[in-house]
């Protein structure tokens, strides 16, 4: 074998492409440096760097190891446990609980949360009905409170702005926080606040120096106003909580909160297209790209699912979808609680649009690629006959609920 050392031009290349997926990864480990005022300082996302709570950082990404490694609970760790035995005071949060999970941003509003409890306080979630959570510890909650109820199902502000003055009288919280969103928060919030008689602030984005800072003249301006007891917070009002781990200690109501006689019916959810859903609101998006052959097959899959379709710019601009179901940081920035990728490499521009989204599952032949690194749940396979064997697992699953309901 030749001892002669070759040049790679593609690893030069992406070295010094900054927007190429693999560019970290082709970067030498630089823990530590020297500043222009000959301060040494440390990289704090380093592997191995010790955070200001004493926790080893450890990459789950695979990022820093050029996606080499995917995220796997073989590198979780142990957290350390932060207990409040007696809780001097109560920050009180109100999740969205959006298909019974914490969504981002409510774990956003955990972590505004603990900055506000600090070492003597509590943070106190209050949940209506059943839910399906079970990382209430690590997303930050020292006190678990859930007002369970037929009274409290479906949409009931009344009762559920009831529910919470009864939890108002018993612990006496020293700030409300809910999410200032379109899925609940906000609207449960400003009616909650009309009953104590407070004046909330509203799309807080930051607390700082006891004071609320929010959006104002349709999000060009910020507004400061002094700190309030009731916050209605935006999305990315601060880090959610990452290095420890909480009791979450169920609590209950010292009473029962009675049922009123409501001025509000119900009458349950209303089926909506999700062709006219904007992507930007989506819960459910089946988004295709180059390696989707089939665009039959694929429109029928994702009308069996009930979702929102989407593309990648390859797929729009080879004419297969809509400029307005591009997604991606050259077209739409989605914030969906699952997005299903087919046939989808997995640009940068793509990675960056889909950022904010809960879980990914990718469907690629390429098991390298980088929406396979990204993704949640991985497929590998022929996309068509995986669409298939998906549109005949759904009319299974719907029948079968049918003849139970029979």
């Amino acid at each position: 074998m030749s001892e002669i050392i070759r040049r790679d031009p593609r690893a030069e290349w992406i070295a010094r492409n900054r927007l190429h997926p693999l560019h970290a990864a082709m970067q030498p480990a630089q823990h530590s440096w020297m500043g222009p005022n000959g301060v040494i300082r440390k990289n704090p996302h380093g592997v191995g760097f010790i955070g200001p709570n004493g926790v080893k950082r450890i990459d789950r990404s695979g990022a820093q190891q050029g996606g080499a490694t995917k995220r796997t609970a073989a590198v979780e760790v142990q957290l350390p446990l932060h207990q409040v035995p007696a809780p001097a005071f109560y920050i009180s949060v109100v999740p969205d609980m959006v298909g019974g999970r914490l969504s981002s941003h409510d774990r956003d509003l955990l972590g505004l949360a603990h900055q506000l409890a600090g070492k003597d306080g509590a943070v106190l979630a209050v949940v209506f009905g059943e839910h399906k959570e079970s990382a209430f510890a690590t997303a930050g909650v020292d006190r678990l409170l859930v007002l369970e109820g037929e009274q409290f199902s479906g949409y009931a502000p009344e009762q559920r702005v009831q529910g919470l003055r009864a939890v108002d009288n018993q612990f006496s919280p020293r700030h409300w926080l809910l999410p200032d969103s379109r899925t609940g928060g906000g609207e449960l919030g400003r009616r909650f606040a009309a009953a104590l008689g407070e004046r909330p602030a509203t799309r807080v984005w930051q607390v700082k120096d006891q004071a609320c800072i929010g959006r104002a003249g349709a999000g060009l301006q910020d507004l400061a106003r002094p700190l309030a007891r009731l916050i209605l917070a935006a999305v990315e009002c601060a880090e959610p909580v990452s290095e420890t781990r909480h009791e979450a200690l169920p609590v209950e109501l010292s009473t029962t909160v009675a049922r009123s006689l409501s001025r509000i019916e119900d009458l349950g959810a209303v089926a909506v297209d999700p062709a006219a859903i904007p992507m930007a609101e989506a819960e459910f998006i089946f988004s295709g790209g180059n390696g989707v052959k089939d665009w039959a097959l694929f429109h029928q899959t994702a009308a069996a699912l009930g979702a929102t379709e989407g593309a990648s710019r390859v797929a729009v601009d080879d004419g297969f979808m809509a400029r307005d179901r591009q997604v991606g940081a050259s077209g739409t920035w989605v914030t969906a609680r699952v997005y299903v990728a087919v046939g989808i490499s997995g640009a940068i521009q793509h990675l960056q649009g889909i950022g904010a989204c809960d879980k990914v599952v990718a469907i690629n032949l390429d098991p390298g690629c980088d929406m396979i690194k990204r993704a949640d749940l991985s497929v590998i396979g022929e996309s068509a006959e995986i669409l298939h064997a998906l549109i005949a697992a759904v009319e299974a699953y719907r029948n079968g609920a049918k003849r139970d309901a029979a």
